[in-house]
């Protein structure tokens, strides 16, 4: 049986660490005996109050070791103390697997654990997680992401999705789908699947920064070269490259790629237009250019979301 160890502290989101563990519960209703068992710890015993006030009893983690270490997100200010940061990284080096979800991934950053690794987290945070943490490469559009035995998800409900591919990692595909289906939930969004509206929400705090998304937005149709995109910030394109991915966590060309999408979609869902009209319109040139786009984006391709407008 493998042993899972949640990780929590004070104001830790209680979706983040339900999701997750409920699928593991599933899984062991799935494959009919209990193949996960699920521990709750943290630096010390006794209660830890989530961001909704509710109180959850966990065991001192101590030198407990386990299968899996995942740590919860919650609070990003204050940094666990250094005593509990030295906790996990012990922990983790006892650990076949390590993983967070959502902002847990700056537990393990602050702990050391993803320099030099590909992680995420949630879009809204994951511009300060590159910014805090220069030696982490962001990958901020992402469901969930896996470096080694380094496991980072995005935000909430992607708990999810990182439980089912540890649950398909490790007793297949036929497994991981049949837990998907008791939790009604998408079977399963992919890890590179983008999370929903990040780059479209972006908000950066640089006017350059600013200036391009614009000029982005307004020529949409046109080739958008990352060069462009400096040339419009009035920036060198080392500059502007290193300054977008500081304030958004992501790449122009995955920024760009969203723009595209979500107008796509738009027009997709309320017209009838042919879809090679349409790509062509938005700048994706071809029809399977937006198709592998879609996929990736909103893990549906046009004629899907088309389909399902008109229902």
């Amino acid at each position: 049986m493998k042993k899972l160890g949640f990780y929590i502290s004070p104001g830790f989101q209680m979706l983040d660490l339900a999701g997750p563990a409920g699928a593991f519960e599933a899984a062991n209703g799935e494959i009919g005996r209990p193949v996960y068992e699920v521990h709750i710890v943290a630096a010390g015993v006794g209660a830890v109050t989530n961001s909704l006030g509710i109180s959850t009893t966990a065991a001192a983690l101590d030198d407990r070791t386990f299968d899996t270490f995942i740590v919860i997100g919650g609070r990003i200010d204050p940094t666990l103390p250094a005593e509990a940061l030295n906790g996990i990284v012990e922990a983790a080096g006892r650990s076949r697997r390590i993983a967070s979800v959502c902002t847990g991934a700056f537990t393990l950053a602050a702990a050391g654990l993803l320099d030099r690794r590909r992680a995420t987290t949630h879009w809204r945070h994951a511009a300060r997680l590159q910014r805090d943490y220069p030696a982490i490469r962001v990958e901020a559009d992402r469901i969930f992401c896996k470096d080694g035995n380094v496991w980072t998800s995005a935000g909430i409900t992607a708990g999810i999705d990182l439980a089912l591919a540890l649950i398909e990692e490790d007793h297949g595909f036929a497994i991981a789908k049949a837990v998907a289906q008791h939790l009604v939930v998408y079977h399963r969004r992919h890890g590179g699947q983008s999370q929903f509206a990040a780059s479209i929400d972006l908000a950066p705090k640089s006017d350059r920064i600013t200036a391009a998304l614009g000029h982005a937005r307004d020529h949409i149709a046109e080739d958008l070269p990352v060069e462009r995109l400096a040339e419009a910030a009035g920036m060198s394109l080392r500059q502007f490259s290193r300054t977008f991915r500081a304030q958004t966590g992501t790449t122009p060309a995955r920024v760009v790629e969203r723009l595209r999408a979500d107008l796509a979609r738009g027009r997709i869902e309320a017209t009838g237009e042919p879809v090679e009209r349409i790509a062509e319109a938005v700048g994706f040139g071809d029809a399977e250019n937006m198709r592998r786009a879609f996929i990736r984006i909103y893990g549906r391709p046009p004629q899907s979301i088309r389909r399902a407008a008109r229902i």
